[in-house]
């Protein structure tokens, strides 16, 4: 079990978040509940309603954080909330005349994207002057680069999704439904120490084509590949893994070929990795092996990800993306490709940047496995 976060860390990463909102030229950032509330403050709320919550951060003056009367009780509970002043409102009163004295008339402020549209209109009626722009589009890097106790985290997520495929590849596919499958997947998660399963894709056959399939009630055959994509929360932070599978032994040529590009695509974006090099200059590598094997035009997502509190964040592998690497940053690596009506084919790994190049958090083999 990994040791707790503490008011100091959560001090350390509000000030840093005040202060690169001001190299930003913003007046500060006001964070509503979702993965940045928890990162910054350890405050998450017992249930995210339409009553406004939001911490209010600007460099040189103390957080501030805004909540239901009602709930200041489990927000003074929270890990970081000595670091923090904590005003309330009550049900009856208005939420942001209240909140507006937290914030600058005419500031420009970086705002969760998951705030809600009537919390973000509400503010600007109560300050027409002040203007807000996501917190994603304002600080990219946020929450990007993980320290020394996030990487371990991270690092477990990962080793407890590889024992799960371990697992899973003992299970019986043929003559069994998807979601018997992915049901299988959620328990192994579970039972790895995971508390939270967000996702467990398994798309057999004409299926795997479908980069966001989700398990049906189509029962796997002999014959089949079957695309596995899954991961969760272990200790708050997120895994997320994808291995592709045949079921039986006599795996058609097609099948192994693709599967062939798909692995040469991942292993050389991930020798790529290497600190200063651009997000988009991993998925340039790994598209480039595809393309040159004849299957670009199947190669239909970015090549991958950042991964944290949530599962998907920025950073994005994605052409475009000219943000440089940096040391722990972590981001899947997932090329595929996907034949309409056939199969489809995707490896996925989780990766952190170091000092001198890339660290893989998934360790399973990258062969195509044979189950039953």
């Amino acid at each position: 079990m990994p040791k707790p976060f503490t008011v100091q860390d959560f001090s350390a990463r509000m000030a840093r978040a005040a202060e690169s909102a001001a190299r930003a030229g913003l007046s500060g950032l006001v964070v509503t509940p979702g993965p940045d509330l928890i990162y910054l403050t350890g405050y998450r709320p017992v249930a995210v309603t339409e009553r406004l919550t939001a911490l209010v951060l600007a460099q040189g003056r103390q957080p501030a954080l805004i909540v239901p009367k009602l709930e200041r009780p489990d927000a003074e509970g929270s890990a970081g909330a000595s670091a923090l002043k904590i005003t309330d409102w009550a049900d009856g009163t208005d939420p942001y005349a209240a909140a507006s004295r937290l914030l600058t008339p005419d500031g420009r402020y970086g705002i969760s994207d998951s705030a809600w549209a009537m919390h973000l209109l509400g503010l600007q009626e109560a300050l027409p002057d002040s203007r807000y722009q996501p917190l994603t589009r304002a600080l990219p890097m946020l929450r990007a680069v993980k320290d020394d106790d996030e990487l371990e985290r991270l690092a477990a997520a990962g080793a407890a999704a590889d024992e799960a495929f371990h697992d899973i590849l003992r299970v019986a596919f043929a003559g069994r439904r998807e979601n018997e499958v992915a049901a299988d997947l959620a328990r192994l998660l579970m039972e790895k120490g995971h508390s939270q399963v967000d996702f467990t894709v398994v798309a057999s056959g004409p299926n795997g084509a479908n980069p966001h399939h989700e398990a049906a009630d189509r029962t796997i055959r002999t014959g089949d590949t079957v695309v596995l994509d899954f991961g969760g929360l272990k200790d708050g932070y997120g895994s997320d893994t994808t291995r592709t599978v045949h079921v039986g032994p006599d795996v058609p040529d097609e099948v192994r070929t693709v599967h062939e590009v798909v692995r040469r695509a991942q292993q050389q974006a991930f020798e790529a990795v290497q600190p200063g090099i651009t997000c988009q200059e991993v998925d340039r590598v790994a598209r480039a092996v595809i393309t040159e094997a004849g299957y670009g035009e199947y190669f239909i997502h970015r090549t991958g990800h950042g991964i944290g509190l949530t599962t998907h964040e920025p950073p994005y592998m994605v052409e475009g993306e000219e943000q440089l690497l940096v040391p722990g940053m972590c981001f899947s690596i997932e090329p595929g490709v996907y034949l309409p009506g056939r199969f489809g084919v995707r490896i996925e790994d989780i990766v952190t940047v170091t000092e001198n190049a890339g660290r893989r958090f998934n360790n399973t083999p990258h062969d195509l496995a044979i189950v039953s």
